[in-house]
C-alpha cells in the first residue's frame, strides 16, 4: 500500500484518525511557520507523480503539499516529528523499515476505484478527479524461472509455501536499512530468530 500517513501518536491530539475527514479538521496541527495555518503533507519527488496536490484540491482539505526530494528526505522529516512529538503526516508504502521503526497508520480516504482518476462524476467531488485513496489492497508476488520446477522441484516446492506479512518484511528492511547489516548478515539473522516461522516451508 503506499499513501498518507502518520506515526500513531498523532491519534492522541487528532481524533477521529485515520479518517481523512478527521486528518482535515486537525490541519492546523500539521501547520508551519510558513504555511498560513495551512496543514504540511510531506510527499515524495515530484516525479513520483502521485497526484497529492490534486486529492487535497480535489477534497477541499486545509493541506498544502510539499514535494520531498528523496525518500531519505521524507523519512528525516519523521525522523524530526517523532523527535519533537510533533503531529507529522508523510507519504509512506508498505512494506519498508518504517513500519518496524514506528507504529504508524495510513489515513483513509475514499475507497479507491479506477473511475476516480478518469471520472469526475464519480466520488464525492463531483468537479474534480482524484477525490479517492490509492489502492489499498496491493500485494507482492513472488516469481521462478519456468524451468524451476523441474530443475530444482525441492527449491520450487519451498518457494512456493513461502509467504511473507509486511511487518515481517519491515522487520528485514531495518536490519539492512536502520541497522545497517549487508543483506547476507540480515538473511542470517532473521533465519535465527524466525525459525518458527520457514521451518514450515522446508518440510
Amino acid at each position: 500500500r503506499e499513501d498518507w500517513w502518520y506515526p500513531n501518536f498523532v491519534e492522541e491530539t487528532c481524533p477521529g484518525l485515520p479518517s481523512w475527514e478527521a486528518l482535515n479538521a486537525c490541519s492546523d496541527q500539521f501547520a508551519r511557520a510558513d504555511s498560513g495555518g495551512k496543514g504540511v503533507f510531506i510527499g515524495g519527488p515530484v516525479d513520483w507523480l502521485k497526484h497529492d496536490a490534486e486529492k487535497v484540491e480535489a477534497l477541499g482539505m486545509n493541506f498544502e503539499v510539499r514535494n520531498a526530494g528523496s525518500a531519505g528526505a521524507i523519512w528525516a522529516e519523521l525522523d524530526s516529528g517523532v523527535a519533537q512529538n510533533k503531529p507529522v503526516v508523510i507519504f509512506n508504502w508498505s512494506p519498508n523499515f518504517i513500519g518496524a521503526k514506528y507504529p504508524g497508520k495510513f489515513v483513509e480516504f475514499p475507497t479507491h476505484d479506477p473511475k476516480c482518476t478518469t471520472d469526475a462524476s464519480w466520488g464525492v467531488n463531483p468537479n474534480a478527479l482524484y477525490d479517492c485513496g490509492n489502492p489499498a489492497k496491493g500485494y507482492l508476488k513472488k516469481a521462478a524461472w519456468d524451468g524451476m520446477k523441474d530443475k530444482w522441484p525441492n527449491a520450487y516446492a519451498t518457494l512456493e509455501k513461502i509467504s511473507f506479512t509486511n511487518p515481517q518484511i519491515a522487520e528485514m528492511a531495518k536490519l539492512v536499512d536502520i541497522d545497517e547489516m549487508e543483506p547476507e548478515e540480515a538473511a542470517a539473522e532473521w533465519l535465527a530468530n524466525n525459525e518458527s516461522v520457514w521451518k514450515a516451508w522446508t518440510n
